[in-house]
């Protein structure tokens, strides 16, 4: 479906501007719901996801790379049921509207920085009817720029602005925030329920920790959070080196599931989802290499079905599974000095064959034998040409050069892979 044309636009940068007009009139709002759901009605997921990545996200400035189905999947069986759940950095709504298809009673909160994305998840709330309040402002400075409470009505949503949200805590919270943004780490910062445990603040030039703290403050005893992030963070030094140790000496971590690598659409980093918990009873720590389990597409790497799977199920059984996941115990953590670089964890080394070294000697000589005849015929072959000055003769000697030289190169080749066989 032509979006573009939905909203009377003709170029993409005009649709938020245009669905922003829109989406606070409710009869043209309706209107354009029942126009839009006529040629879309499957609700289940984000249909925005890849139109506002490839049209409307600032991947430079902003780091906005807006987070796969399969990603959604994943992080979202994680969590299981909720009655209340927070979306930080919502961007367009998926991982939201991913957590509504499961929960469909739940209430919903959601923080998006975006002037372009919110109207966009505006819309993806109030066509699906939620109840939810969104806030729109900067999650890291509390900078707020407006706040919006959606009520279920017959069929859509009602939106309207207010000056204070009633959020306070969520059951679940997911995050994708944007990967390694820069951020102003103000000292007063310190002095907020968010921070003032860890004794200091994210770099200037990461704010990862900052985002995976204050989703953490927004959980409510006993609940659960998933986020995902760039795999830097579990082994990172210095401010976020602290910060990691002070998480696992909390015992607030419960899970990082590794994945792989090419499978957001703007960018190859390859990430990490962690599942962190409030008062959590286990120690331990479940690590999963899922980095070796997808499909490779042309532009991009592909979670299957079969993939999210053994993910959740891993995750649900928490046992250890050979080269794909281990629980781990708080000592070795400790020994390991609190990095947690997945490779110290989980092996997934696979031997090579063994090596037959006399098959290989005997493959070696004979390839010597072959080299040897080669060259012999190259040089018998040069010296029944008769040197002339014709263009046909001038052609049949490079044919031959060509083919020969091609032939023993080849050969020496193999001979060299063999050698590096038996080293």
């Amino acid at each position: 479906m032509d979006f573009n044309k939905l909203l009377g636009v003709k170029e993409s940068y005009q649709a938020s501007y245009e669905l922003e007009k829109i989406i606070f009139d409710r009869t043209q709002r309706e209107e354009m719901f029942g126009r839009f759901l006529a040629e879309r009605s499957e609700l289940s997921f984000d249909w925005f996801t890849e139109y506002f990545q490839e049209e409307q996200a600032d991947r430079k400035e902003k780091k906005q790379d807006f987070t796969p189905d399969s990603v959604v999947q994943i992080a979202s069986r994680l969590l299981g049921d909720t009655d209340s759940n927070a979306d930080i950095c919502a961007g367009t709504g998926g991982l939201t509207i991913k957590r509504w298809n499961e929960n469909k009673n739940a209430r919903f909160y959601c923080e998006e920085f975006s002037d372009r994305a919110i109207p966009f998840l505006l819309f993806n709330l109030s066509i699906r009817n939620m109840n939810a309040t969104v806030w729109h402002g900067d999650s890291l400075s509390r900078e707020c720029f407006g706040i919006y409470e959606l009520t279920a009505g017959e069929r859509f949503s009602s939106i309207k602005k207010v000056e204070e949200s009633q959020f306070t805590k969520a059951n679940t919270v997911i995050m994708n925030p944007p990967y390694s943004l820069g951020w102003n780490p103000d000292p007063s910062y310190l002095e907020q329920e968010r921070f003032k445990d860890f004794g200091v603040l994210a770099p200037k030039s990461k704010a990862d920790f900052a985002f995976l703290l204050d989703g953490y403050s927004k959980l409510e005893e006993g609940g659960t959070m998933a986020l995902i992030l760039p795999h830097g963070v579990l082994f990172r030094g210095a401010g976020e080196g602290k910060i990691r140790q002070k998480i696992l000496e909390n015992n607030m971590l419960d899970a990082m599931i590794g994945l792989p690598g090419k499978i957001f659409i703007a960018t190859d980093i390859p990430t990490v989802i962690l599942v962190l918990k409030k008062n959590r009873q286990q120690k331990d720590l479940l690590v999963i290499d899922a980095s070796k389990g997808f499909e490779k597409g042309k532009n991009k790497n592909i979670l299957r079905p079969e993939d999210i799977d053994k993910i959740v199920h891993t995750y649900e059984k928490r046992q250890s599974v050979d080269k794909y996941a281990q629980v781990v115990d708080f000592d070795e953590i400790l020994e390991n000095d609190f990095n947690l670089n997945i490779p110290r964890y989980v092996d997934t080394f696979e031997e090579d064959e063994p090596v037959d070294i006399l098959t290989t000697i005997k493959d070696m000589r004979k390839v010597d034998q072959e080299i040897k005849q080669n060259e012999i015929e190259f040089a018998e072959l040069l010296g029944q040409l008769v040197s002339t000055d014709s263009l046909e003769t001038a052609k049949e000697l490079d044919e031959v050069k060509r083919y020969y030289e091609e032939k023993i190169g080849k050969k020496r080749q193999h001979h060299k892979e063999m050698q590096m066989e038996l080293l």
